[in-house]
């Protein structure tokens, strides 16, 4: 369990090819009458042999996700199909700066940079904000606490945090170093409304457009 609605599922897939940071894979259930229903989830760690690592986000009228993080069991099969994407990635071989802006559950494939530049020795600078309803639903807590990485509140701090509940704003990007003239790849995931307006905050502050990098979730998901 990662909070009190999600969960990191590590599946065993004979065959996997690998993959890199920031991909995803689509989840297939077939119910025995032969309906089935599909959604998309974002790889949460770099490749590693025949494992890979999903972080579900429960939807409580999702068709996908209550099974995923209520009834799926150990030996269970489900289907999958990937790696998916190329645009949204981070590959090892770059030094470039990197910011990275995470909405919510969109913090999953920013994770699987983080772990992979980590696994790969890179020096390459990472600095992550990650925007988020309360404390309670902060994914990888613990991991992130050894990070660059700045939390924003939306709806609750927890005490003695400086910075007041509320969305993203142009204060909140880092400065020296992580700003327009430093030219950092930026990758910014979550909720549409989340990725549109941060994307756009990042152009209006001076960052190179085709630097920066989107990949956005609907609100029905699950």
């Amino acid at each position: 369990m990662e909070t009190p609605t999600a969960l990191t599922l590590v599946l065993k897939v004979p065959g996997w090819p690998g993959h890199l940071a920031g991909q995803h894979v689509d989840v297939r259930l077939t119910a025995e009458d032969g309906y089935s229903t599909q959604r998309s989830y974002s790889l949460a760690a770099p490749a590693d042999g025949e494992l890979v690592e999903l972080t579900v986000q429960r939807v409580d009228d999702g068709e996908v996700s209550p099974y995923l993080t209520e009834i799926l069991r150990v030996g269970d099969p489900i289907e999958l199909r990937g790696p998916v994407g190329g645009w949204f990635v981070w590959r090892a071989t770059s030094e470039r700066p990197v910011l990275l802006l995470a909405g919510g559950s969109g913090v999953v494939p920013l994770m699987a940079m983080i772990r992979a530049r980590r696994q790969a020795g890179s020096s390459a600078p990472f600095r992550l904000l990650y925007s988020v309803r309360s404390p309670d639903q902060v994914l990888y807590a613990k991991e992130l606490e050894g990070e660059e990485a700045t939390l924003l509140y939306t709806r609750a701090v927890p005490a003695g945090e400086a910075r007041p509940a509320g969305r993203l704003s142009v204060g909140d990007l880092p400065g020296d170093g992580w700003g327009p003239e430093a030219a950092p790849d930026c990758f910014v995931c979550g909720p549409t409304g989340f990725v549109e307006f941060a994307a756009d905050l990042l152009v209006d502050v001076g960052h190179d457009p085709a630097r920066i990098k989107t990949e956005r979730f609907g609100p029905t998901g699950g």
